[in-house]
């Protein structure tokens, strides 16, 4: 039996559906405090940081052998006073994870499960159509000014993975114009947009998010035109990374907010960067003359 822990964003309904497409048993899990947005009425196993013990004798009572983890959980704080006794032991290990980067932290985890039996599977193990192929994916070519930022981009994630911080940074002429922190990518471009984060919640059709970008325009927030900014966002896995867990991912929101900061495209790592509806990805992109470019 599979455990998949959800968080939140929209990694976690490409999951459900594979599995369920599958039929392959598997019992959905939320940190409390991270609610999976697609969960519908599946029945959930609720835990929190401090029962963590509880909750790995509940999975292995129920017979759990492996484990997921999709979706985005931001580091939760730990009130001692709501440890529990199963915890308890698990305490040392834990303050570890909580003092280390994102990549430590995890692998930190995963050894917790794997002492008690469990296996990590990777999320591309479940749905390998999230890793798409080497290639440019859309009718606009990044051109060699691309090419060199593309590299440069990656240059700077490799020296961001050695301190564990960001996979995720934006590139134009040679010179890097924002890296992404804790705050994640969207704040990233946001302060590359006038501070316009946010926008409708469903990132599916082509259309869904004209409104918002109107009324950014209209309230002077953002811009609608494309600008002489020009460059690139990149995103590639950490070196290193324990590629199980935590690879970053894109989607069709991703390419409107990299529209709206006046990009000229998205340069992803072939293999370590998750695209969620590649399709409408790449309508977007070409609706919008920017490029797509999964880089081998």
């Amino acid at each position: 039996m599979l455990a998949l822990v959800a968080g939140q964003g929209d990694l976690p309904r490409a999951l459900i559906g594979a599995l369920e497409a599958a039929e392959r048993p598997y019992r959905l899990c939320e940190l409390e405090g991270h609610p999976c947005a697609h969960r519908g009425n599946r029945p959930v196993i609720r835990f929190r940081v401090e029962t963590l013990g509880s909750f790995l004798d509940t999975l292995a009572g129920n017979g759990t052998t492996e484990i997921c983890f999709a979706g985005r959980i931001d580091r939760p704080g730990i009130d001692p006073a709501l440890i529990d006794a199963a915890t308890m032991p698990l305490v040392p290990d834990l303050m570890k994870a909580m003092a280390a980067g994102d990549d430590g932290a995890l692998r930190q985890v995963m050894r917790l499960f794997e002492a008690r039996g469990i296996r990590v599977v990777a999320a591309q193990d479940i749905a390998p159509d999230l890793l798409p192929d080497a290639g440019i994916l859309t009718q606009m070519q990044p051109d060699a000014q691309a090419q060199k930022d593309a590299d440069r981009g990656i240059e700077i994630i490799a020296a961001m993975g050695r301190v564990d911080v960001g996979q995720t940074c934006v590139v134009a002429g040679g010179q890097a114009l924002a890296i992404e922190t804790t705050q994640g990518t969207d704040w990233m471009l946001a302060t590359l947009n006038d501070g316009v984060v946010e926008m409708d919640a469903d990132p599916t059709w082509v259309d869904y998010a004209w409104p918002r970008m109107r009324a950014a325009r209209i309230a002077g927030r953002g811009a609608l035109a494309r600008g002489d900014r020009g460059g690139c966002l990149v995103k590639a896995a950490k070196p290193e990374q324990d590629r199980r867990v935590d690879l970053p991912t894109i989607g069709p929101d991703t390419i409107l907010r990299a529209h709206l900061a006046k990009l000229d495209g998205v340069v992803i790592e072939a293999g370590g960067v998750f695209v969620l509806d590649v399709a409408k990805c790449i309508e977007l992109a070409d609706a919008r003359g920017m490029y797509i470019w999964v880089r081998a």
